[in-house]
Parts: C-alpha cells; structure tokens; sequence
C-alpha cells in the first residue's frame, strides 16, 4: 500500500512539473516576442494536455481529476481583472479576441479545455478506470487534431465552410486534417493502452480498434464542425468519447 501511494506520488509530481513547463515555455516565449500569441495558445494546448497519458499509471484512478481539476481553477482564475501577476500574464499570452468580449473577461476556451479533461477522467476513473483508452483518445483529438486543423485552415484553407451559430468559418481542408488526425491519435492511444500495455481489462483486438478510431474520430469531426468556436473545447472530447464508450456497451 505505501509503495502504491509512493509511486503514485511520483507520476503526480512529474505531472505537475511538465504542466508547468508546457505554460510557463510558451509564455516565456511570447513575453519575449520570439512567438505571437496564437503560437503561445496552440503551444499549451497542443502540449498541456499530453499529461493525460499518465491517466493508465496510476494506483488510485482519481489523481488525473485532481491535477486536472487544479489546472482548471488555473485557468479559470486567469483574467483581465486578476491581482495575481502571473495569473493577468498568462490571460494577456493566450487570449482571443472572443473572451475578450465576456462579461466577464477569462480564459474560457481553455477553461472549457480543462473542464473536459477534468470530466472525463473523474467519469473514468468512477465507472471505468481500466478503460481510460477512451478518455485519452478524445482528448488527444481535442490537442492534436483540433491545433492541426486549425493550423492548416488557416494558412491553406480555401473551401469555406460556415454555419452562422458558431460564430467562426471552418474550411473543407481544415476539417479533413481534423478527421485523418484524429484517427490517427485515435488508433495511436487505443493501440497503446488497449493492446500493448498490460491493463486489467480485456486486450482490444486489432480490428476493434480500428472500428473505434473510425467511428470516434467521425463523431469528433462532426460535433467539432457544428460547435460554437468557444464551446468545441468541451463538446469535442465529451461527445466523442462518451459516445464511443456507450456503443461498446451496447
């Protein structure tokens, strides 16, 4: 029992540390003008949340919602109007242009990134903690193929693509990059962690795990095209997964 909680004081401890470096590298960067500001968000959020796949690791499945949910009062505290120095920098580094129009002035697509990861991985760690495959798929989308899409729309986009409730233009080639990526992190986390790292639960087969990369990273596809641009940080993940794990009960 003590070697468990050691250990897992260990992973949470590297946890930490790396989520601090993933925020503190690209705001350094930006204070210093060697990146703009939507470098510096694309940055945390393409790294910030990779320390998800420390989820597996741990003795006690809920350590993942304290970090999470730690990160997610982080942010939720970081404003226009915050006293905290550190808390105002990181708002001025990595705001957009829609929360600075809130009422209230925060980080709310980041809040809602971190309001996902927390969520899942409580839900999770309740009611399915040898299947945190299906967690860390969906938040992998959420990192990788929503930065990589919007990347890619942005520079070569072409093809509109509008629906006027969102209140942002997607773009055909952004939304394939988004599909073709998500499958891929997809079958890279059901791979990993539902095949080849010995878990409590039955190993996934291969062609079980390509069916679930398919069918989550369509469903991650779609609920990101017709999601307001301030809400697909939390609809994307918690659609895609819960959706996925449900089927499987079926």
């Amino acid at each position: 029992m003590a070697n468990n909680l050691l250990w897992d004081l260990f992973v949470v401890l590297i946890a930490y540390i790396y989520v601090l470096l993933t925020i503190l590298i690209p705001l350094t960067l930006y204070k210093k003008e060697k990146i703009s500001k939507f470098s510096a968000r694309k940055a945390i959020h393409m790294f910030t949340g990779l320390a998800i796949l420390s989820s597996p690791f741990y003795f006690w499945p809920f350590w993942p919602t304290i970090i999470a949910g730690t990160l997610m009062l982080f942010v939720y505290f970081s404003s226009k109007e915050s006293k905290v120095k550190q808390l105002k920098d990181l708002y001025d580094a990595i705001s957009e242009e829609q929360e600075e129009g809130l009422k209230r002035a925060f980080l709310q697509g980041p809040f809602f990134y971190c309001l996902s990861i927390t969520s899942l991985v409580f839900i999770f760690g309740l009611v399915a903690p040898d299947n945190f495959y299906f967690p860390i798929a969906g938040i992998l989308i959420m990192i990788v193929a929503d930065t990589l899409a919007s990347v890619i729309g942005k520079r070569w986009g072409k093809i509109g693509i509008s629906l006027p409730w969102t209140n942002s233009k997607r773009t055909l080639e952004g939304s394939v990059t988004f599909f073709v990526t998500a499958f891929l992190v997809c079958f890279i986390a059901f791979f990993l962690f539902g095949l080849l790292i010995p878990t409590l639960q039955e190993p996934l087969s291969l062609a079980a795990i390509v069916i679930f990369s398919l069918i989550t990273s369509a469903l991650a596809t779609i609920i990101e095209l017709i999601s307001p641009s301030t809400l697909d940080d939390l609809t994307v993940p918690l659609g895609s997964t819960l959706i996925i794990y449900l089927l499987t009960l079926l």
